[in-house]
């Protein structure tokens, strides 16, 4: 059984994601480390810098090996723990650029369909429900107010919130008209607000959706 919960930053899907697989007894994919992971092998072997020459990416996205530790353990990629390193700003702003690239996404949703195809996950991202698994047994979109969004992120990366609240608005942007996969709900996906809401409430919405067996 796949429980899929999409949205945009900020709204809160990693936090819920993982407590709603510990609530479950299911296991937890963050399909954005899995893009954070192929950012970070482009830009070590870019020297710092993503590679120009078209087609690298995708290479790149193809010929890493990414366990995303959905069974709670690190992140490996090529079997090196890089849990803490794909999380530096430099990687999050890389992985954004990376995740518009057609070959990459071609590449990890075809990692991340190996990965979900047997047992229970929760898996979380921007695509979830609509092209990694548009079958899944229930999906959920999570979102919130804009200037919530910024604000959790701010205190999450001890970051100025109006400069976060401007880098999310061009992330929001990239995200939603981007060619592949662009940032939407699935047409039967659940939407869920989440602004002023606790995130035990948020899981507790989830968890009965799943009880109750609603698509």
């Amino acid at each position: 059984m796949l429980v899929a919960i999409d949205g945009p930053a900020g709204a809160g899907k990693s936090t819920v994601a993982r407590a709603l697989a510990r609530e479950l007894g299911f296991a937890y994919l963050d399909s954005g480390a899995m893009y954070r992971c192929v950012a970070l092998a482009a830009l070590q072997r870019g020297g710092g810098s993503l590679p120009a020459r078209p087609g690298a990416l995708g290479e790149i996205a193809r010929a890493v090996e990414i366990d995303p530790g959905g069974g709670g353990g690190p992140v490996l990629l090529d079997g090196h723990d890089v849990t803490r390193a794909v999380r530096t700003p430099e990687v999050s702003q890389a992985a954004s650029v990376v995740a518009a690239d057609g070959e990459v996404r071609e590449a990890v949703v075809a990692k991340q369909r190996a990965l979900i195809a047997g047992g229970r996950w929760v898996a979380e991202g921007r695509d979830i429900g609509t092209v990694v698994a548009p079958d899944a047994a229930v999906k959920v979109f999570l979102t919130a107010e804009a200037h919530e969004r910024a604000r959790r992120r701010a205190a999450e990366l001890g970051a100025d919130a109006e400069l976060v609240l401007a880098e999310q608005a061009l992330r929001d942007r990239r995200d939603s008209t981007r060619e592949h996969s662009p940032l939407r709900a699935a047409p039967d996906a659940v939407t869920l607000d989440t602004t002023g809401l606790g995130v035990d409430e948020v899981v507790g919405r989830i968890a009965a959706l799943v009880r109750d067996g609603r698509p």
